[in-house]
Parts: C-alpha cells; sequence; structure tokens
C-alpha cells in the first residue's frame, strides 16, 4: 500500500494518508463510502488552498476506525454539543486533492446532503457501502411492551435509513429489495428528511445481508448488539454466519 504524503498548508503540519483508498473496491473502501454518504462531506476550498474530505460521529470508535483503515495519521477533533446533555461530535477531516478527486469521480459533491444518488456499486460490495451507511445514518430499535407482571419484553424489530435525498432513498430501496428480497419500501418523509422503515422479519433479513462473514472490529457494536438482543430473547438464529 502506497501512502501520500499530505499537507496541513495552515499550521506547515505533514500526514500520511492512503490517497489510493477509494481508487478500487474493496469490503473497508465500500463501507467508508457507505459512512461518507451518510455522514461525511468533501469540500473545495480555494481560499485555503485545499480540499478536504470530512467524517463526522457520535461514536469515536467508528471515527477510529475509518482513520485506521486509511492509514491516516489525522487529529481527529472532538467538539462539544450544541445541546444540553447532548452527545459531543468527533471530526476526523483529511486534506487531500487525490481523495476529494476519486470520490468526485464516485459520484460525491460539496453541500450533497439533500440532492446526492445512490453510486454505481459492484453487487458483490453494494451489502459492505449499506453496512457503513447504516453504521453512519441508520437506527435499529426494539419496540417494546410491559406485560402485566411489570416485565417489559420487546416486540419488533425495526432498521431505519434516513436521508435528505429522497433521490437516495428511493434507488435504495428497489437495490435492497432486489439483493436482500426484503419488500420494495415507499420512501416517506419524516419531520427533517426522508426515510426507510423495516419491519421485524425485514430487519431480519437485513441483518443476514449486513454482517454476514463480518467479525467484530467491522461494524459499529451498539447497533449489532441491538439485534443480538432480539435474537437472544426471542430464540430466533440470527444468520449470521451462514
Amino acid at each position: 500500500m502506497r501512502l501520500g504524503v499530505v499537507y496541513n498548508c495552515r499550521m506547515g503540519v505533514k500526514y500520511n494518508v492512503n490517497e489510493k483508498f477509494f481508487d478500487s473496491w474493496n469490503t473497508r473502501m465500500a463501507y467508508i463510502l457507505g459512512y461518507l454518504y451518510a455522514d461525511g462531506h468533501i469540500l473545495n476550498a480555494p481560499y485555503m488552498r485545499g480540499k478536504y474530505v470530512s467524517v463526522t460521529s457520535i461514536d469515536r470508535d467508528s471515527i477510529e476506525r475509518i482513520r485506521d483503515w486509511m492509514a491516516s495519521k489525522h487529529t481527529i477533533t472532538k467538539r462539544a454539543s450544541h445541546w444540553e446533555n447532548g452527545n459531543p461530535t468527533y471530526v476526523l477531516r483529511i486534506g487531500s486533492h487525490k481523495l476529494y478527486d476519486s470520490l468526485s469521480t464516485i459520484g460525491m459533491y460539496p453541500n450533497k446532503s439533500l440532492t446526492v444518488g445512490l453510486p454505481d456499486i459492484p453487487l458483490e460490495y453494494f451489502m459492505d457501502f449499506v453496512r457503513g451507511y447504516f453504521d453512519g445514518d441508520g437506527c435499529v430499535y426494539l419496540e417494546k411492551i410491559t406485560r402485566k407482571n411489570g416485565k417489559i419484553r420487546p416486540r419488533k424489530l425495526n432498521v431505519i435509513f434516513t436521508s435528505g435525498s429522497k433521490k437516495f432513498l428511493d434507488k435504495l430501496s428497489v437495490s435492497l429489495h432486489q439483493i436482500t428480497r426484503v419488500k420494495l419500501q415507499k420512501t416517506l418523509r419524516s419531520w427533517t428528511a426522508f426515510q426507510l422503515r423495516y419491519g421485524t422479519n425485514d430487519s431480519i433479513n437485513l441483518f443476514k445481508g449486513l454482517y454476514k462473514n463480518r467479525k467484530k472490529g467491522d461494524y459499529l457494536e451498539r447497533k449489532h448488539e441491538i439485534f443480538e438482543e432480539f435474537f437472544a430473547i426471542h430464540k430466533r438464529r440470527s444468520g449470521e454466519d451462514g
């Protein structure tokens, strides 16, 4: 793997990063691309003589995973929440003309959130892309009921994908239907964005596609654990390894 040296022009500091990371498809490249489509952006800043790739998350381990996989030595910045008692966010910003141009070729562009489409992804890496997007801008939760004896029991498993771009989710719905055989879902308008929502059976099928042959360290654990809680309580097989 060849590393490029990227300079921080404002501070005169240089950092290593794999500038060819997005030039060829593989599992990790597809995952990070999906994460960037969810919680990342690219910026062309002529006034700073730079082009930048940034990714943001409340999960520091996700940002560290991305930095490690890209062989980056860039600093992760912690930012306080604008909301009282809110979670801080972690930001990784990489200045690189090469990475910017590679992502532009794939289909990313500045200020993409409301208009971006689903890029062309090789079939074998499609669910890696979706797993990255899900870790960035997806949600899994259990609907719970309280029984007469006071015990709380999960009732339904739900998966939601959120985006500011209806075009992106419309295409994602069709692709997931074709690849994982989940039901074809209509893109719904939420308060601030658009959503795809899947019920229990479809969520189980999505789980199988998202995590099959993947190991700990390849995904955001706290979301994976919610699926596992459902399977443990309902004694259902996840199908993760087969």
